[in-house]
C-alpha cells in the first residue's frame, strides 16, 4: 500500500513539475531551457532536445538542447521522414529506440556524444505538427509508458509556447511591414489638401487594407485605396507586393483602368487565391478632373458645394484576382470643382453585422461636411463609430481648395 501511494505521489510530482504556472512567466527561450532541465531530472536522462519544424523547407531545426548543445550550435536540420526525429514527425507518434545505431539515426551529434537509447514524441499545436521533442541516455534504457506520457505532456507545453512565439513574431513582422507601407505623411500638392485614417480591426493589429498617394511624372496625383482579403502577416505581405506593383504600373499607364488590368494579371499569376479590391484615381495636374477605376471597390463619396452629397457615378468592375478571362475595366472621368471633397474608404467603414450595406453608405454620405479634410475625417470616424471597428478601415479624404 505504501509503495502504491509513493508511486502516485511521484507521478503527481512529475506532472506538477512540467505544468507549474510560474513557467508561463518565462520567455520562450528560457521556457524551453527550463523544461528541458526539468525533464532531464524527472526522467533521469542525459540529453534532451527540441527540434522545431520549418514549414517552408519541411525540415526539423535544432532549437534547444541539454547535453546536445552542439546540435543547436550547428543548427542541425533534418528532413521530415529521415532518421529518428524525422520518423516521429512523419508518423506523429512516439518512437522508442532502445539501441542507437548509425543506421537508425542521421544526427552525427547523437553518435559523437554516445547516446545509447532514445525516446521521442511529436510536438503538436491545434492539430498541426510543430516539431519533435526527444530525450536520451548514455547507457541502455528501457522507457516505460509513464515516461512516454510525461514527455508528451512536456511536448504539449512546448507546442503552446512555440505557437505563441510564432504568433508574436508574425505580428511584429506584420506591424513593421504595414507601418512601412502606410504613408506617415501625405504629399503636399498645390491647390489640394488631403488627410487619412487607418484603424486595424483585428487583434493582430494588421491586415490587408491600405491607402497610397503619390505624384506622377506628368504632374498628376495618383490616389489608391485597397483591401486584400484576410488579416495578419500574409495579407500584409500580399498588400505590400500589390501596392508596389501598382506604383510601377502607374508610371507607365495614363489610364487607371489599364493600370488595374495589368495589376489584375499580376495578382492572378503571382498571388493565386488572393482576392483584392482597389480604387485607383488620377487627379489632373490642375486638380480639376479625377479619372477613377474601381476593381470591386466601394464607390467614393463626392461632396460638391451647392449639391447633395452622393456616390461617384463610376462603374464597379470585378475585384483583382478573380481569374481568367480578364474582365474589361473602365475609367470614369468626373469634374472636381473648387471646394469639392472626395472620400475614399474600405468596406470596414460602412459594413455592420446584421445591417444592409446601404444603411452604412447613407450614414457616410450624411457625415461628409464641406470642410477641411481633417474635419471631414474626424466627422466620418465619429459618426460611423469607427474607432473600434470589427474590420480594418482605411479612409482617405481629398479636397480641392476653394478659389
Amino acid at each position: 500500500m505504501v509503495s502504491a501511494e509513493s508511486t502516485d505521489e511521484q507521478r503527481l510530482r512529475r506532472i506538477e513539475a512540467v505544468t507549474d504556472a510560474t513557467l508561463s512567466r518565462l520567455d520562450v527561450a528560457d521556457l524551453f531551457d527550463e523544461l528541458l532541465d526539468r525533464v532531464r531530472d524527472l526522467l533521469q536522462v542525459d540529453t534532451a532536445a527540441i527540434l522545431l519544424l520549418d514549414v517552408a523547407s519541411r525540415q526539423l531545426v535544432a532549437t534547444a538542447a541539454k547535453g546536445l548543445e552542439e546540435e543547436v550550435r550547428r543548427r542541425f536540420r533534418i528532413s521530415v521522414g529521415r532518421g529518428f526525429a524525422g520518423q516521429i514527425a512523419l508518423t506523429r507518434r512516439p518512437v522508442v529506440l532502445e539501441q542507437v545505431t548509425a543506421d537508425r539515426v542521421v544526427n552525427p551529434v547523437l553518435l559523437e556524444v554516445g547516446v545509447q537509447s532514445l525516446l521521442g514524441v511529436p510536438i503538436m499545436a491545434r492539430g498541426d505538427l510543430v516539431g519533435v521533442l526527444h530525450v536520451g541516455t548514455l547507457s541502455p534504457r528501457r522507457f516505460t509508458p509513464d515516461d512516454v506520457r510525461l514527455l508528451e505532456l512536456v511536448a504539449d507545453r512546448v507546442g503552446l509556447a512555440s505557437r505563441s512565439r510564432a504568433n508574436t513574431l508574425d505580428q511584429a513582422a506584420a506591424l513593421a511591414l504595414q507601418r512601412s507601407l502606410i504613408p506617415t505623411e501625405l504629399p503636399e500638392v498645390p491647390g489640394l489638401e488631403m488627410a487619412a485614417r487607418y484603424v486595424p480591426g483585428h487583434a493582430s493589429g494588421v491586415g490587408g487594407d491600405w491607402y497610397d498617394v503619390f505624384t506622377l511624372p506628368s504632374g498628376a496625383l495618383g490616389v489608391v485605396v485597397g483591401d486584400v482579403s484576410g488579416h495578419g502577416l500574409q495579407s500584409a505581405v500580399v498588400m505590400g507586393r500589390i501596392r508596389s506593383a501598382l506604383r510601377a504600373y502607374a508610371l507607365v499607364c495614363d489610364d487607371p483602368a489599364e493600370a488595374l488590368a495589368l495589376l489584375d494579371r499580376k495578382v492572378v499569376h503571382f498571388e493565386a487565391g488572393s482576392l483584392t479590391t482597389a480604387l485607383y484615381a488620377m487627379i489632373s495636374p490642375d486638380g480639376s478632373r479625377v479619372d477613377v477605376s474601381l476593381a470591386g471597390h466601394p464607390r467614393p463619396v463626392l461632396a460638391v458645394p451647392g449639391r447633395p452629397n452622393g456616390l461617384l457615378a463610376a462603374h464597379i468592375d470585378p475585384p483583382l484576382g478573380t481569374g481568367r478571362p480578364p474582365p474589361q475595366r473602365h475609367t470614369t472621368a468626373i469634374d472636381f470643382p473648387p471646394g469639392a471633397v472626395l472620400v475614399s474608404y474600405t468596406d470596414g467603414l460602412v459594413e455592420r453585422r446584421g445591417e444592409v450595406l446601404d444603411a452604412g453608405i447613407a450614414r457616410l454620405m450624411a457625415a461628409v461636411p464641406h470642410a477641411p479634410v481633417e474635419t471631414v475625417c474626424a466627422s466620418v470616424m465619429a459618426t460611423l463609430d469607427a474607432e473600434h471597428p470589427a474590420d480594418d478601415i482605411a479612409l482617405l479624404a481629398l479636397r480641392r481648395l476653394p478659389g
